[in-house]
């Protein structure tokens, strides 16, 4: 995104309205859970509101307040494990030229002031815990096992990208639990489309950092296929596509719904075709184009399901 004076390029957003508004104390909390790069939120609430809408149409009022209240939780729970993350990478993260100036490696906040912060932001995703049927929560609870080993996947394997699609999509899950209280192949098949559709996003994500995590021994997807970037991400995206149609399909999805799945195809080609792995701030925007993509697939059940 910058490129910082004393750090070189970075992805922090300093100029964000999240932290252009906050007291200069409050600033590293913000950068901590990523406010200023939302993101993240908008790609762990986005498959909780593809599998809401499939549980709570056609009431598309109570979606609604359903979808505001995911909401909360997404930006409490992406912020809890952003600020769990990096306690656990924060010497990794200095030794990393897009990561040496998050408030932990760059001494803005100790180790003990971000797990009080942590807590905090989790305490306010306990709470919304409480307002989900039993079934839900446990759905939900069992979510944190994920959570907690994916900082450490990327010292264990190739593949922490699947760990973190796996606890990313897991809202697939959980929004059609909440609403009617049971799961169905449907929206399984919607949550495996979404970890494939992860592989691709964090992939790319990933190959900002291929040099650096070279240098300090860190794995990832786009280091173990930087040979051949597009054949893989082609096939992630294959799988994530065969995952959303047979969501469609076990719904009972109306036409619309298929009509709309060949934009999510065209937006997952357009990455794909035009990515420059080697060019960090391309990466970065490509990244950050799956926002689209997500909401595209959401106005995609939702015409499926219009009366």
């Amino acid at each position: 995104m910058t490129a910082d004076r004393t750090t070189g390029f970075t992805d922090i957003d300093r100029r964000h309205w999240t932290l252009r508004y906050l007291p200069p104390w409050a600033q590293p909390y913000g950068r901590l859970a990523r406010w200023d790069r939302p993101i993240g939120i908008w790609l762990l609430v986005l498959p909780c509101w593809w599998s809401l809408a499939l549980g709570a149409a056609p009431q598309w009022l109570r979606l609604a307040g359903w979808m505001a209240l995911f909401l909360l939780g997404a930006i409490a729970m992406r912020g809890a494990g952003c600020t769990w993350n990096d306690i656990v990478d924060r010497k990794v993260d200095a030794q990393v030229e897009r990561t040496r100036s998050r408030p932990l490696p760059a001494g803005e906040l100790s180790v003990r002031h971000a797990l009080i912060w942590m807590v905090l932001q989790s305490l306010v995703g306990l709470a919304i815990l409480f307002k989900l049927n039993k079934f839900a929560g446990a759905v939900a609870l069992a979510s944190l096992v994920l959570v907690a080993i994916y900082p450490t996947m990327k010292r264990l394997t190739s593949w922490p990208q699947v760990v973190l699609g796996l606890a990313f999509s897991w809202g697939a899950l959980l929004g059609y639990a909440t609403v009617t209280g049971t799961l169905s192949w449907a929206t399984i098949a919607l949550y495996l489309g979404g970890v494939a559709w992860t592989l691709v996003y964090d992939t790319i994500y990933a190959m900002q950092d291929q040099r650096d995590d070279a240098v300090v021994g860190v794995l990832s997807t786009a280091r173990r296929f930087a040979g051949a970037p597009r054949r893989w991400l082609s096939l992630f995206a294959g799988l994530a596509l065969l995952g959303w149609i047979a969501t469609g399909y076990l719904a009972g999805l109306k036409i619309a719904y298929f009509v709309l799945l060949l934009a999510v195809a065209l937006h997952f080609a357009w990455q794909i075709a035009f990515l420059k792995p080697s060019d960090q701030a391309d990466c970065l925007r490509k990244f950050k184009s799956n926002t689209w993509l997500g909401l595209l697939l959401l106005m995609a059940i939702m015409a499926g399901l219009a009366d």
